[in-house]
């Protein structure tokens, strides 16, 4: 819920209180009784928390390209998408398939 802030205009007293966004604006202050209070524009209680808001790895010096020589100069170490990049990667066609050559060699090897 956020938190909303107050001042009384008849005794400036200032207090805050926690309510819903559907909650109409408290009128009366606790302070005098009087319906003079008044909602005011505040700062906003905007609170980043846990681990991993920050983890992505935009702002700090491992964002930069693995093949840069500048990263590979500063010792930058590469950040954890480029090593997923790496290990999915396929292999490469003369390894996937034997060669239709090395096929029948072997099929002649076997006979």
């Amino acid at each position: 819920m956020p938190t909303y802030e107050y001042a009384c205009d008849a005794c400036d007293h200032e207090f805050e209180r926690e309510q819903r966004i559907t909650d109409k604006p408290i009128r009366k202050c606790p302070e005098c009784g009087k319906l003079k209070a008044r909602r005011m524009i505040g700062g906003s209680s905007f609170i980043l928390k846990g681990g991993g808001w920050y983890s992505d790895l935009y702002s700090g010096a491992s964002n930069q390209k693995a093949g840069s020589d500048s990263s590979k100069a500063s010792g930058a170490v590469p950040s954890p998408s480029d090593a997923k990049k790496k290990a999915s990667t396929k292999p490469a066609a003369s390894e996937a398939k034997p060669s239709k050559a090395a096929k029948a060699e072997k099929a002649a090897s076997a006979s």
